[in-house]
């Protein structure tokens, strides 16, 4: 790094221009520098750029590899395909630890498992390993054995309720009642505002209106002969024929 001395040589600088005739006063600080020079012995340096380096692409030495297991598109197809069932709650509490080696996927039901979509994506993978099946072939059969036992599970749970109902047990409110009440108070409440709002409208217009009141004044009454033609035309038509005359035409009467 180099540094620039003509700081330092200013006192004799201005002394050599005066003596080369290139000024005719010297400078007024020239005797002041003199008896006091600068304490500095490298003054001023020439501050040179730092050389940029080529950026480097950060190692991936430290970088963790992406964990794929050969589950994650079939779960992510099934659940696509069923979206409210990652709303059901789940049971994450295991004995060992390594409860899912001893699951025997032949069947899609395991003892000691709640059957949900993961029972779904096992047993599809056991059929494609263990039967050949296709990936399509396999979830087909996998979704029809989960929607069977899932009905029948749902039979058992609403028998159960019914029995249970029967000899004098109580059940609170299910998620679809509270959300039930709680829109029709909604809406209770929005029907209370709305008639508000429009009874303001409607004294507002009949503050504007400036008409009759009486509904009847535009109505002109009727007069006695129109009133009495009109009881003529209602009246019921009676027939002119005597009652033992008989009927022409249509079928004739059997005795």
């Amino acid at each position: 790094m180099g540094y620039n001395f003509a700081p330092l040589r200013v006192r004799s600088t201005a002394k050599a221009l005066l003596d080369s005739r290139r000024i005719a006063v010297l400078p007024q600080w020239y005797d002041i520098v003199g008896d006091i020079p600068t304490s500095e012995t490298l003054a001023r340096p020439v501050l040179q750029a730092p050389r940029q380096k080529r950026s480097k692409k950060a190692s991936k030495l430290f970088k963790p590899l992406p964990i794929v297991y050969p589950e994650d598109k079939l779960r992510s197809e099934f659940f696509g395909d069923h979206p409210w069932e990652l709303a059901r709650p789940r049971l994450v509490v295991e004995d060992s630890g390594n409860d899912a080696k001893g699951y025997d996927w032949s069947n899609i039901q395991q003892k000691g498992k709640q059957l949900d979509g993961e029972s779904v994506v096992q047993r599809q993978m056991w059929l494609m390993k263990n039967r050949g099946k296709s990936k399509a072939a396999a979830y087909d059969q996998a979704r029809r054995e989960f929607y069977h036992h899932r009905h029948l599970n749902e039979i058992r749970t609403r028998i159960a309720k019914e029995e249970a109902m029967h000899v004098g047990a109580y059940f609170g409110k299910g998620p679809l009642e509270v959300g039930m009440e709680l829109e029709n108070k909604a809406w209770e409440d929005w029907k209370a505002w709305a008639n508000q709002q429009i009874e303001e409208e409607q004294s507002v217009r009949a503050q504007m209106f400036s008409g009759p009141q009486n509904e009847d004044a535009g109505v002109s009454a009727l007069s006695d002969a129109e009133y009495d033609n009109a009881l003529t035309e209602l009246a019921p038509m009676q027939a002119n024929t005597p009652s033992s005359a008989a009927p022409r035409g249509g079928v004739p009467a059997h005795p």
